[in-house]
């Protein structure tokens, strides 16, 4: 099995709206907000060889929205996701599968282009499976509306119109080392990839743990849609992380791939922090 961060850019969203009631005094020691109160978050994806499969989980924020809704997130960096794809020796054909965490527009905007010849929204990538779960996807396609406008429909409708759509089984398996974990603080259950390297696992947090400054339960963003289901799901997918010493794998760390759990008298706290690389080796 080889793992490769897959880097698709930076981004920023509003310090409070992703540290919910913790106090800015607290947060902006852990991310420092700009003049406007933005702290600037990476869309870092994995990509998993698994036998022969090749499988990207998410895949950032795409770029076939408009120049205006780019603008409100302040796209930044030197990465992209075909970028980051052919550094790795990687072309869009390559990919046999496709896992979606959720299909908030900065997870899933990458799933799909626009095809300009053809006039329409097209899979980015035509030879993989694209992996959901049925009741999220059911809930991404019938919104609440606090949820509204981060799933866009362009993003969704073409994968089941392509045929590539298939949603995870009772079994919550992906491939033979790859199951998934739910949770439905964030979102209507969001996959979270848990990945077995042999002696220790990999988890792929997604959204439950977006960065390492958020492993205190407490820290919480606004955008969840059940925040007092997320502090319960996290302190109990935290407790089994400790337990078994597993891996996180930050989605929106800027400056953290991977890091550890310690669990003290005063509850959960970001342990040792380190790259994908060294995370491989320990």
């Amino acid at each position: 099995m080889r793992l490769r961060t897959i880097h698709t850019g930076n981004f920023k969203l509003d310090g409070g709206a992703m540290f919910g009631v913790v106090p800015k005094s607290l947060w902006n020691r852990l991310n420092p907000a700009d003049e406007n109160n933005m702290c600037n978050w990476a869309m870092r994806c994995l990509l998993v060889e698994d036998g022969n499969r090749l499988i990207l989980i998410d895949n950032g924020i795409g770029d076939k929205q408009s120049e205006k809704f780019f603008g409100y997130y302040y796209l930044n960096g030197d990465h992209s996701l075909e970028k980051s794809l052919h550094s790795a020796g990687v072309d869009f054909g390559d990919i046999t599968d496709v896992v979606l965490t959720h299909l908030h527009f900065d997870h899933c905007g990458g799933s799909i282009r626009y095809n300009q010849s053809t006039d329409r929204f097209v899979p980015t990538f035509p030879n993989a499976t694209y992996w959901s779960h049925e009741a999220h996807w059911d809930h991404a396609l019938n919104p609440n509306p606090r949820e509204r406008a981060s799933f866009l429909k362009e993003n969704i409708v073409p994968i089941e119109e392509s045929g590539q759509l298939k949603f995870v089984g009772t079994d919550l398996r992906i491939s033979e080392n790859i199951d998934v974990i739910l949770a439905n603080g964030h979102t209507e259950k969001m996959m979270c990839p848990r990945i077995n390297l042999g002696e220790r696992e990999l988890i792929f947090c997604a959204d439950l743990i977006p960065s390492a400054a958020h492993v205190p339960p407490h820290y919480v963003m606004a955008y969840d849609i059940r925040p007092l289901d997320s502090m319960t799901e996290s302190a109990a997918f935290l407790d089994e992380v400790v337990q078994k010493n597993s891996i996180l794998f930050f989605e929106h760390d800027l400056l953290n791939e991977c890091g550890t759990v310690e669990k003290t008298d005063r509850g959960f706290k970001a342990g040792e922090v380190f790259s994908l690389e060294s995370a491989l080796t320990m």
